[in-house]
């Protein structure tokens, strides 16, 4: 009988031994985050592939413009663009982003595309997410929105199984009650709620918000909150890395180099379809070294976000758009070898990981022009954003001793206010965060000003951050 018991002992040895191996392999093998990344001194880039069935639909029957892309979605084009990114970037995770219509469509296609994307997740790690068409808060009831957020979740978790629940919300704009949802019922605490700078471009806008991570304040999606009891627990993050001389301007005006889009920076459509991708590719760049070069000096952190519509590969051709995509991702993985591209939910838990408030918040940019379009190369522009307010100053550095004007000065310590929830046939357009002075000139008060030219109380706000401003 003790021989029995001993063999039996070493077969249950044996067998744990097999199945803890089994399962270290498994581990290292496994395309999920790496838990061991941390943001300190690090480069991230995060990119969400967005699938559709018409342009800007916010919900199954709220479609808000009439083409049909139904037939430009394909399983050849959407593999054809996951290839382009990852040729030269194998461990690269990116986000996709479904409407409901795209989860629910039937048709043989999109049954295709949904089935690679969940091959995607299980094999490079991808994230698998929501995506309801850029401006749900425009158009929809803010209960609704909550409610259909939770219909896709469990639409997402049951095409990928395994229990799987996406760690980040694709959602345009977001109010802050659809924010508090979220983190409070839903147990998701990264989204993409907020367009920066985006204003007049696709019938609405929301700008005046910090660029990078921060916690949204309860009155407003563009507010950092200001403490624990306006505090949302759900890291708001942008997703569009844009050239700050272009965002100055309010929406946008032809697509030659001629011509202005406050939205260039890193978007295809901003760039690659409008200029070519030589000059696309030197834009898209230029903009990545204001947040990969003197940005992680200035933030330890340096962060480009990005979104693509996998309906491009139809509307502009595949070769091109795939074409784009690689050379994209080659030319950045050369300048900056460590970049590492992640997904909107690993970057943002990582980002609450370290950050548990606002508290220490203090994001600092600098760039000067690129001289295409309207970056002009004569003009440099600084921006300074902490839990308090933002701040940008312009010069025109060509000019010996030329003074920099204050172009924006938004408050986070004053009151704000969402608008009401749209109605039918009635859209609530402008979601923008505007008080003191903003960027796109738009108000009388809005005309640059010295800094000496504030109020003295405002002086004196800006002092307490950044006293060096006033030598």
């Amino acid at each position: 009988m003790e021989k029995v018991y001993n063999l039996k002992h070493c077969l249950k040895a044996l067998l744990l031994l097999i199945v803890t191996l089994g399962y270290a392999r498994m581990v290292m093998a496994s395309p999920v985050a790496d838990t061991a990344i941390t943001l300190d001194g690090k480069r991230f880039v995060t990119l969400c592939i967005m699938i559709r069935t018409t342009p800007w639909e916010v919900s199954r029957d709220v479609k808000l413009h009439p083409r049909d892309e139904r037939s430009w979605h394909t399983l050849e084009g959407v593999r054809a663009l996951r290839e382009a990114f990852a040729k030269n970037n194998p461990d690269g995770r990116l986000t996709w982003g479904f409407t409901l219509n795209a989860l629910e469509e039937q048709a043989e296609n999109y049954k295709q595309i949904r089935a690679y994307v969940v091959e995607c997740q299980q094999k490079y790690g991808d994230e698998v997410s929501y995506f309801p068409g850029y401006f749900p808060a425009m158009y929809l009831p803010r209960e609704r929105v909550n409610r259909e957020m939770s219909e896709a979740i469990q639409l997402i978790s049951k095409m990928v199984g395994n229990g799987y629940r996406p760690k980040s919300i694709m959602g345009g704009f977001l109010a802050a009650d659809n924010l508090r949802y979220l983190a409070e019922k839903e147990d998701i605490h990264v989204a993409h709620a907020v367009i920066w700078s985006q204003h007049n471009i696709d019938g609405g806008g929301a700008d005046g918000s910090p660029s990078y991570p921060f916690y949204p304040s309860r009155e407003h999606f563009c507010k950092p909150a200001q403490g624990k009891k306006d505090f949302i627990d759900c890291v708001n993050l942008d997703g569009w890395t844009v050239d700050f001389l272009c965002a100055r301007r309010s929406g946008a005006m032809g697509h030659g180099i001629e011509g202005y889009n406050s939205r260039r920076g890193v978007g295809p459509i901003e760039t690659y379809t409008g200029w070519g991708l030589d000059l696309g590719i030197r834009e898209v760049m230029h903009t990545q070294a204001i947040h990969f070069d003197k940005g992680v000096e200035l933030n330890g952190i340096g962060w480009v976000t990005n979104i693509w519509e996998a309906q491009m590969t139809h509307e502009f051709g595949q070769e091109f758009i795939c074409k784009a995509m690689e050379t994209w991702v080659t030319e950045t993985k050369k300048r900056w070898p460590d970049t590492r591209f992640v997904t909107f939910g690993e970057f943002g838990m990582m980002w609450r990981e370290k950050h548990k408030t606002n508290e220490d918040m203090n994001y600092r940019f600098v760039e000067r022009g690129s001289g295409l379009g309207d970056s002009y190369n004569n003009l440099e522009i600084r921006w300074f954003m902490n839990k308090t307010f933002r701040l940008a100053l312009l010069r025109d550095w060509h000019q010996k001793n030329a003074p920099a004007y204050v172009i924006d000065f938004t408050r986070y310590d004053l009151k704000a206010k969402e608008p009401a929830d749209p109605s039918p046939g009635k859209a609530a357009k402008d979601w923008s965060l505007m008080n003191v002075i903003n960027q796109k000139g738009l108000r009388p008060q809005d005309k640059p000003v010295l800094l000496q030219q504030l109020d003295p109380n405002n002086q004196a706000l800006i002092r307490k951050y950044y006293p060096d401003l006033f030598k």
